[in-house]
């Protein structure tokens, strides 16, 4: 083995450790790079997905609809004050009253000794109301004095008439004329008509001639109310 002088090992040891040391800064460089380059593409992409925000446009719906717009369409938006406001005029308020009723008698309709007259109800108010089943009648003298037992109630099924303001309802009053039954007759100044339900009276004159008053063939009839002003 050849001497080596110590100024020659001490530079080759040198030499050597710098190269190590070369060597191992090049790996850490490497790695540190790689780990770098790594990193940011994760926490780039997480990074992005966190910072989308939470009110960001729903899944289908517009990007250029406010937050939350895309859960309601104009189909099922809530119903305007208008249609509320048509339900609440077309409202029915009880039953009418007399005191919002004007009677009047129709023209008479002749039949085979029969004479028939619609009796009509008209809602005079500005309310709606109703009428059901039979008015009250009954005919009377000049003095007010009742002529004749009340009429009697014809077979009908009653039924309630809604009556808007203007609106009408008709009964029909019959009898056999006293020409023909041979009825005690008497010829009545006014008919006294009384709504469905109600007390008082409502007065019409009376122009439809001799009624019958007294005898077995006597009878006159009323029947139920329905819409309109008669047949």
């Amino acid at each position: 083995m050849a001497n080596t002088s110590p100024s020659v090992r001490r530079t080759a040891l040198l030499a050597s450790a710098v190269t190590a040391l070369a060597a191992l800064t090049a790996c850490g460089t490497d790695g540190a790079a790689t780990g770098a380059a790594t990193g940011a593409t994760t926490g780039g992409a997480a990074g992005t997905a966190r910072q989308t925000p939470a009110t960001g446009t729903p899944p289908g719906a517009s990007a250029s609809s406010p937050a939350g717009s895309g859960e309601r369409s104009p189909s099922r938006a809530a119903p305007s004050d208008t249609a509320g406001s048509g339900a609440a005029s077309a409202r029915v308020d009880g039953r009418c009253h007399t005191s919002e009723l004007r009677a009047s008698v129709g023209r008479v309709d002749p039949g085979a000794g029969q004479r028939n007259f619609p009796v009509v109800l008209t809602n005079t108010s500005s309310r709606t109301c109703t009428v059901h089943g039979y008015p009250g009648a009954a005919f009377a003298d000049s003095s007010g004095r009742q002529l004749g037992p009340d009429p009697r109630r014809a077979p009908g099924s009653p039924q309630t008439v809604t009556l808007a303001p203007g609106r009408s309802a008709w009964a029909g009053l019959s009898f056999t004329s006293p020409e023909v039954s041979g009825a005690r007759a008497a010829t009545p100044a006014t008919l006294l008509v009384t709504p469905p339900d109600e007390r008082h009276s409502l007065t019409v004159p009376w122009k439809g001639g001799k009624v019958p008053v007294g005898g077995t063939a006597s009878t006159v009839t009323v029947t139920v109310l329905e819409a309109g002003t008669g047949p």
